[in-house]
């Protein structure tokens, strides 16, 4: 039982006491009023202390107690009121079925009294009141209990929706830190394959670059679970330097150019902008006919540009979540993104991302 309820439920039931001896004077009716009166109307209050937790027992509580009190002739008043708050307890804690079955189950109840009663002379027109002190407030308490439903739905497929976002942004972390070392190590293996008979210490040599290359594989795969966590700061353009000397040491030949002033960005810009360079300089190592890329980086006032570019085929552009995971983070973040043939034997991606102030 909540403070609240209990609260209600002696105020209810003290206003419902005095007025029926304050309308002992004014009523119509016959009955004088007791300490039998006092006791019923106390009680028909005081039962709405478990409204929330039980609204059926609360209402069947309620409504013998009044049924008893109207049946004795005893004046109208605030007691009335209790009853519509045990039946709006019903429409509001119950679903719709069983709080219409609860109503027609307690309404005779309490109207019976228009006809037991011999000092009642409304008969069937009192049952218009009656009947509004019960489906008035069912109805609020139906409305209430919707809207509240409703609400959570809604909060609830926000949250299934965050959930999801994280999740794809998730994979997409794994996909180009893994990938990315995949690719070199790949690389690696092939030229080990291919010199292992000829050239045994060339091999050796490309056998040891796929040992460092898978460590520092998990180790980015480690710091990128980290960030996901949200312990440590992403990866960032500011990381350009070692990303090129990883990508140069697997075979790609990178060529990098800054233009502008280098400055602190935003986490999401510089996590975005290092991703499409990341990812742009992979696929140049699982797809380019030649392993050679020039990458250009643009500082500007409102916006930081990108462009990864390097000799290649129509079709060397590869799949999965590559170009579109890269399309994804920079429209996500207000920014342009284009990918594809130069006309001129040349693939290159550009990617525009708005700064929105300095970090």
């Amino acid at each position: 039982m909540k403070i609240g309820d209990i609260a209600l439920a002696v105020v209810l039931a003290a206003a419902s006491a005095v007025a029926a001896a304050g309308l002992n004077q004014m009523s119509a009716v016959d009955r004088p009023v007791d300490v039998f009166c006092l006791v019923l109307a106390a009680g028909a209050g005081l039962a709405l202390a478990t409204r929330r937790v039980h609204p059926i027992p609360t209402l069947a509580a309620n409504t013998t107690l009044l049924s008893i009190y109207l049946w004795m002739g005893y004046p109208y008043g605030p007691i009335m009121f209790t009853f519509s708050v045990a039946m709006y307890s019903i429409g509001r804690y119950l679903q719709l079925k069983p709080a219409v079955i609860t109503t027609v189950a307690a309404l005779p109840i309490l109207a019976a009294h228009l006809f037991v009663n011999p000092a009642s002379a409304e008969g069937a027109y009192g049952l218009i009141p009656v009947t509004g002190f019960a489906v008035v407030p069912l109805a609020i308490g139906v409305i209430v209990r919707v809207n509240r439903e409703s609400v959570e739905r809604a909060r609830a497929e926000m949250i299934r929706e965050r959930v999801s976002d994280e999740r794809l942004r998730v994979a997409q972390e794994v996909h180009d830190v893994v990938g990315h070392g995949l690719a070199a190590i790949k690389m690696q293996a092939d030229i080990a394959l291919h010199l292992l008979d000829r050239k045994p210490d060339q091999a050796e040599i490309a056998l040891r670059a796929i040992s460092e290359t898978s460590t520092e594989a998990l180790d980015e795969l480690r710091a990128t679970l980290t960030v996901v966590r949200g312990r440590a700061p992403a990866p960032g353009l500011g990381l350009l330097a070692d990303l090129t000397a990883r990508m140069n040491h697997a075979g790609v030949e990178v060529q990098v150019d800054v233009v502008g002033t280098e400055r602190s960005l935003p986490a999401a810009v510089d996590l975005a902008g290092y991703r499409v360079v990341q990812e742009s300089l992979t696929n140049v190592l699982k797809h380019g006919p030649v392993k050679r890329a020039a990458v250009k980086v643009g500082y500007e006032d409102d916006a930081v540009h990108i462009a990864v570019s390097n000799p290649a085929e129509e079709s060397s552009a590869g799949d999965g979540f590559g170009i579109p995971g890269m399309r994804e983070r920079v429209t996500a973040l207000g920014g342009q993104f284009t990918a594809g043939p130069t006309g001129d034997g040349r693939f290159e991606v550009r990617a525009a991302i708005p700064t929105q102030g300095d970090a």
